[in-house]
């Protein structure tokens, strides 16, 4: 097993912590916020906001951040998620959205633009899965062009949730969306998570945080899948208390990697995993912080620009640490192996439900997009760090 060590943190001692311009896109954009992401929704080559509440799908324009509505009371209610990837191969971007939550049909949509920006979206429908609650594009089928993976929250037969990959059709708006079942062995999947393919292979891998903790799932030559546990998770008696919630992937340097995650789902850890590689079966499990309620959101990113990632991590409820919260906060490695870690607030009373980071203004900083469910808002925080990122955008 895995060494589990603790490296709980209140405070950073780093000279030049990550410094951010709080500013709120939306005060109320309706009962809860439950899904943010970046996409360039008018084609002029910046990255918009875009958020869904329970009965709309919003775009915020860059830099103004103009308030869009694409659209409202169009599908079942509540919204889950969104993903963002030109579906009808027009050049310009669509959105998938899952629906319908949390047991309402589960229905699975694609919206595209109408005539205008300021006219309302068309939707299309896809498919309908139970307990559909994430999605993301990516090509795991290695067919060189993506599919949109979904993953429902828990499963509505059998063993185990319906891990799925739609292949757009040929005619996307009439379909058939006919999905391909990557897995269906894992319970409480809260999140999933996407990795580049390996030189060896061409499709990418999927990371999932559920029940059994992190599972690397990818294509075989045998045209199917192969699924290794690559951790457990939290330990507990019962499933609310085992596993993972939340898994995203960085790096400290290029030898050693980070998966970071919420454990267990809705969980107060937030946990990172050490090692060479993120798809190494054994790596050490440091515990950052256990005095979340209700975690709900972590990303991974280079804030200052050191080229080593931070972990940005969130939860929606009040917590027991010196900070109560619900809040964001931001954890920096205090060495290249991290070993100790430093943590400091960036906002002690949102009750963040999802996270997305982005270089948004284009100074090579990245930012951090936030979305709430008791405070209802969508904040985006400008990074003013001294200095821009060294990583990579994707």
């Amino acid at each position: 097993m895995p060494f589990a060590a603790a490296a709980l943190v209140t405070t950073s001692i780093h000279a030049e912590a990550p410094s951010f311009e709080k500013v709120v896109l939306d005060a109320k954009i309706g009962n809860v916020c439950y899904a943010v992401i970046a996409a360039d929704v008018n084609d002029d080559g910046e990255p918009d906001a875009v958020a869904i509440s329970e009965n709309e799908a919003v775009w915020y324009q860059n830099p103004n951040w103009t308030r869009h509505s694409m659209i409202k009371d169009a599908v079942p209610k509540d919204h889950v998620c969104i993903a963002a990837h030109d579906i009808d191969g027009d050049g310009l971007v669509d959105f998938a959205l899952g629906a319908g939550w949390p047991k309402n049909g589960g229905t699975l949509h694609w919206l595209r633009r109408g005539d205008t920006l300021n006219e309302p979206w068309q939707v299309f429908d896809i498919s309908s899965e139970p307990w559909t609650h994430r999605m993301r594009w990516a090509d795991v089928l290695g067919r060189g062009s993506k599919q949109l993976v979904v993953s429902p929250l828990n499963a509505s037969s059998g063993s185990g949730i319906r891990l799925m990959a739609f292949p757009i059709p040929s005619d996307p708006e009439s379909g058939p969306w006919k999905p391909i079942v990557i897995d269906g062995s894992l319970n409480r999947a809260h999140n999933h998570w996407h990795l580049p393919p390996t030189e060896d292979e061409g499709a990418e891998q999927t990371l999932t945080a559920s029940e059994e903790g992190i599972t690397w799932i990818r294509k075989n030559e045998a045209n199917g899948f192969q699924v290794t546990r690559i951790a457990s998770g939290a330990a507990g008696n019962s499933p609310a208390e085992q596993g993972s919630g939340e898994v995203k992937t960085g790096r400290l340097s290029p030898s050693t990697s980070l998966i970071a995650t919420i454990e267990p789902m809705h969980g107060n850890q937030v946990v990172v995993y050490i090692g060479n590689d993120v798809t190494d079966e054994k790596q050490q499990r440091i515990v950052l912080d256990d005095t979340f309620s209700q975690g709900h959101a972590i990303w991974c990113a280079d804030l200052d620009g050191d080229g080593a990632d931070e972990i940005i991590a969130a939860y929606r409820n009040p917590g027991t640490g010196p900070v109560k919260g619900p809040g964001i906060f931001i954890y920096q490695a205090d060495d290249d192996r991290g070993q100790h870690w430093s943590r400091t607030t960036l906002d002690p009373m949102m009750a963040c439900e999802d996270l997305w980071c982005e270089d948004f203004n284009g100074d090579g900083k990245i930012d951090i997009l936030a979305g709430g469910r008791a405070t209802h808002d969508v904040n985006l925080y400008l990074n003013q760090s001294g200095t821009a990122s060294t990583t990579p955008k994707d």
